[in-house]
């Protein structure tokens, strides 16, 4: 075994690198790194680099290997729907933003029509029903 290094730091080696290949990491970016290897065990370097057997499997385990990190794959997933959502709301937007230029058009043709009848019809006209005053 690794008797250059106590037992106890071989048991946080080995907890780290499973913890690092599982994709739990509760200390570091989740990166299978020797750098990390070291800091999610809270382990030295040196002490780390003594400890020539872990480091060989550690080499076999993570040859080839992408760096793994719990949930990455449902966290891209989100990232695509959440995408796709801002794709639909922004158009969404843009079709608010025409229908409200269209009822501002509709608005000042509107109080442009008003404000003309109001100049035409300087009278108040009485309304129909309305008793008013009798000649």
């Amino acid at each position: 075994m690794n008797a250059s290094i106590s037992p106890a730091a071989q048991k946080k080696l080995r907890g780290a690198m499973e913890r690092l290949l599982a994709g739990t990491p509760q200390r570091t970016d989740g990166r299978l790194t020797k750098t990390n290897l070291a800091a999610e065990a809270g382990l030295s370097r040196a002490t780390m680099n003594r400890a020539a057997e872990i480091l060989e499997e550690w080499n076999g385990r993570v040859t080839g290997r992408a760096p793994r990190v719990a949930g990455l794959h449902e966290a891209q997933e989100d990232n695509h729907q959440l995408r796709q959502t801002i794709v639909a709301l922004r158009a969404r937007n843009a079709d608010l933003e025409q229908q409200v230029e269209a009822a501002a058009t509709v608005i000042a043709e509107l109080d442009a029509q008003l404000q003309a009848a109001r100049e035409h019809h300087t009278a108040p006209t009485p309304l129909r029903g309305s008793s008013g005053p009798r000649h």
